[in-house]
């Protein structure tokens, strides 16, 4: 992705960026949508974190709805609920650590979770081993990491083509891992368009309990605060110029060998379990009712984590409440007047850990797979400026991107392919478990010409709000590009739900299934 930096931007972007936020009033439907989501992100609801109480608190709220909706259950035993079993590893800050040793002077501890941090799997002690610094991590050309310790700045170097770039990550993480290396630090870019947040809030990992666990042949990687880059390389006198070049993509130094560093880690498990919610609404047409068209949202958040701001409730307003309250409004809308085939309703537990809910639902469906003829996934939808620009997950996979952007071009949006496809979206949200079985789908997000105020307001949003507790109720809202999003979304499930033949993949996709 390509690196930004706020101080690009000139005093009129910012002036433009401010008025494109600015409040409106909302309609009384918007209004509607709204109070939903303040029901379900305000600070009673603790953040909605997979397996909590608040979590559960919130999705008999999604079910009440749902069923004063007039809506049937689609869950276990006639309820709205489909229990998902999870086991969560937590790392333990007080136990896990890296001392990197210096060959001169005392030795330097990096801390979980403010320093370092990652995705936890189990308790380990590597042996002592020294520091390699790969640059970006592709070409490990000349490298020996076999028994060391690999370090890369996590960015993509500048130039690459834009297929080269979409794979880049998921190239350099398999080369990694094949290198022989007993350990992979990942430094993190600062500037990048979803930068990570410190201290971390990600210090667990959670799967799903039928999972085997076995002992994994990978390296543990860990990621690094770029503000303790220094720390990795105390006596090389190039270790400053990564930072600099790193977020621009620009060639990276050479550096010389030497460092060694111990890594501890502790953990602890425990099982617990947490419902999806699955409601229908039953279709019109007795010949298509059996049909499903699928509408999909995530519930969970991350509940409780470290303060920012002074606040440790990572409300998930936007990120996913927000779309949670729409599917709840348009079931009420919709159940006065059905379309021919069935909707199906599925809000998902466990998304932020890993896509859990839609894997379990996708493995263990409670209608036919082969019966659900699209997914409409609501996730990373921000309307924050005026809806001129959709990107659309999927436009090119089916005949669902043709239908969307008819309805698109009536409304004056640009119905656009993802250019950027380096962040992986497509495979970051429920709706890639859909593609998995066969199902074709379609996720969006707001989208922007580069160096546009539009463009400030989404990178702003991320660095200040996403996966932070100021994703709260406190998000300015442009409310007519929210209300144009929801009845464009709307008006694309009913025309799914309504046309005479199911959307039909295309050959070209890479994502169709496989005869």
């Amino acid at each position: 992705m390509r690196p930004f930096s706020v101080s690009g931007f000139v005093p009129a972007i910012l002036l433009a960026a401010s008025v494109l936020s600015a409040q409106q009033h909302p309609t009384p439907e918007t209004a509607a949508w709204w109070a939903q989501t303040t029901a379900l992100s305000n600070d009673r609801m603790e953040g909605r974190d997979t397996g909590s109480e608040a979590y559960d608190r919130a999705a008999r709220y999604v079910a009440d709805k749902f069923a004063a909706a007039g809506l049937k259950p689609a869950g276990e035993n006639g309820t709205f609920f489909q229990s998902v079993p999870m086991r969560e590893i937590a790392l333990d800050p007080d136990g896990s650590s890296i001392a990197i040793l210096h060959l001169q002077g005392p030795d330097t501890t990096l801390h979980f979770t403010s320093e370092v941090t990652m995705v936890p799997r189990g308790s380990m002690r590597l042996p002592v081993a020294p520091l390699v610094f790969t640059g970006y991590g592709l070409p490990l050309d000349g490298f020996d990491l076999k028994d060391k310790i690999a370090v890369f700045f996590n960015n993509i170097p500048a130039g690459l083509p834009a297929a080269e770039r979409a794979t880049f990550a998921a190239r350099r993480m398999r080369a990694l891992a094949e290198s022989g290396a007993v350990a992979i630090l990942s430094i993190d870019n600062p500037t990048g368009l979803e930068p990570f947040h410190w201290p971390a809030a990600y210090a667990k990992s959670v799967t799903l309990a039928t999972t085997a666990v076995v002992p994994s042949q990978t390296p543990p990687v860990i990621r690094v605060n770029s503000a303790n880059l220094e720390d990795l390389f105390p006596e090389d006198p190039h270790a400053w110029e990564i930072l600099p070049a790193g977020i621009k993509g620009a060639p990276l130094p050479k550096l010389l060998p030497g460092t060694e560093a111990r890594i501890r880690l502790s953990t602890y498990a425990k099982e617990i379990a947490s419902p999806n919610i699955l409601a229908i609404l039953p279709g019109s047409d007795p010949a298509l009712a059996p049909e499903y068209v699928a509408l999909s949202a995530h519930l969970d958040g991350y509940g409780y984590g470290t303060a920012v701001l002074g606040d440790s409730v990572y409300n998930g307003t936007l990120d996913d409440a927000a779309y949670v309250a729409l599917l709840l409004e348009m079931a009420r809308d919709l159940k006065a007047h059905p379309p021919a085939r069935s909707i199906l309703f599925c809000i998902f537990t466990g998304e932020e850990k890993g896509l859990l809910g839609s894997a379990w639902f996708t493995a263990h469906p409670t209608v036919p797979v082969r019966q659900i003829v699209a997914d409409l996934n609501l996730d990373q939808l921000r309307p924050i400026f005026p809806l001129k620009i959709l990107t659309m997950e999927g436009i090119d996979d089916s005949t669902i991107g043709a239908t969307a952007r008819g309805i698109a071009a009536s409304m004056g949006i640009e119905l656009r392919a993802d250019r950027e496809p380096e962040r992986n979206l497509y495979r970051r949200a429920d709706n890639y478990n859909f593609s998995r079985v066969g199902v074709p789908i379609g996720s969006f997000i707001f989208g922007y010409n580069p160096g546009s105020a539009e463009e400030f307001i989404y990178r702003d949003w991320y660095t200040r709000r996403y996966h932070k507790p100021q994703d709260d109720l406190n998000t300015p809202i442009n409310w007519a590009a929210a209300a144009k999003f929801n009845r464009f979304y709307q008006q694309l499930a009913v025309a799914l739900a309504n046309a005479p033949a199911r959307p039909a993949w295309l050959a070209s996709s890479p994502n169709a299934p496989k005869p």
